[in-house]
């Protein structure tokens, strides 16, 4: 191999510091080992990395491009080191959590942040679920903690949940839809007039779920809870939204809460994971996942 990481912590502190002499009291080196790792690579690649003149060591053009991309694999190297360390002391390499599309990853945005900030090594993943589809990425191990999972648990899985609480629900539609103009409560005849829109689940082992939906009634599927918004503010069907949500898209005018004859009963949500496969970056997240400061927040 004709470039080591060392020889490009060599580029990098001569470029830094300004000369050999600088660089190699800062790599606590003589400055003559300095200059052989630099001659050794110059013949290596056949090409000149430093112009000499002057009082400055200065890359060449071919220098430059050298170290703009080193620096990278250095800053790579140095993340790998603080992984394994990280690994070997417990930390998972990688957590993937799933969350439910009731609850939305934004929520969880401020936890992350905090996570990161302790720095453990651990790279985190946020896998947008819908319905059974959070069980699932739990089961298939495509996740390591599900967020708001609702239903039953799949058997055999050995997984541990926590209860969270319940997400209420709220019927939707566009301030122009046919039944925003209804006086009464919205029965379920007057909705079978009408398309739903409905989220897909994300199941890829387990059956799929459907929930709000009426037998016989025209329906819209889309992928995310974004998109179902986006299709009941284009006024394409009416369907069951997150209070939440709902209130928000209330706030904006986008979209009008309807009075349903039946209301959907909330949706229980849990915290699960498997203890046996548990690292500390899964029990760190369940521990705030627990605080209920944060539940609320993930409630609301």
């Amino acid at each position: 191999m004709k470039l080591t990481l060392e020889t490009l912590e060599v580029l990098d502190a001569i470029d830094r510091r300004g000369s050999f002499a600088a660089a190699a009291d800062e790599l606590h080196r003589v400055p003559s080992a300095v200059t052989y790792s630099v001659q050794q690579a110059e013949e290596a690649l056949d090409v000149q990395l430093f112009d000499r003149r002057g009082h400055r060591a200065k890359l060449t053009e071919a220098g430059r491009e050298l170290l703009q991309e080193g620096r990278e694999l250095l800053r790579i190297a140095a993340d790998l080191e603080c992984r394994v360390r990280q690994v070997a002391r417990g930390w998972e390499a990688e957590l993937r959590i799933a969350v439910s599309t009731l609850i939305g990853a934004e929520k969880l945005m401020g936890l992350v942040a905090e996570f990161y900030a302790a720095n453990t090594g651990t790279r985190v993943k946020l896998l947008h679920e819908v319905l059974g589809g959070t069980w699932d990425a739990l089961a298939a191990g495509r996740a390591d903690l599900a967020v708001g999972a609702s239903g039953d648990a799949p058997s055999g899985g050995a997984y541990t949940a926590r209860p969270l609480g319940s997400i209420a629900m709220a019927l939707v539609a566009a301030p122009f839809h046919p039944l925003a103009r209804e006086a009464g409560p919205i029965t379920e005849a007057m909705l079978l007039r009408h398309r739903a829109i409905a989220i897909a689940d994300t199941s890829r082992l387990l059956p799929p779920r459907t929930v709000g939906l009426l037998s016989g009634q025209d329906i819209l599927t889309v992928g995310t809870m974004e998109a179902k918004v986006a299709a009941h503010v284009a006024g394409l069907g009416v369907g069951w939204v997150p209070r939440w949500i709902a209130e928000r898209e209330a706030y904006a005018k986008r979209l009008v809460i309807l009075a349903p004859e039946a209301e959907r009963p909330p949706a229980d949500i849990v915290l699960a994971w498997r203890p046996a496969a548990a690292g500390k970056a899964t029990k760190w997240f369940v521990k705030r996942l627990e605080d209920p400061l944060v539940t609320a927040m993930l409630l609301s």
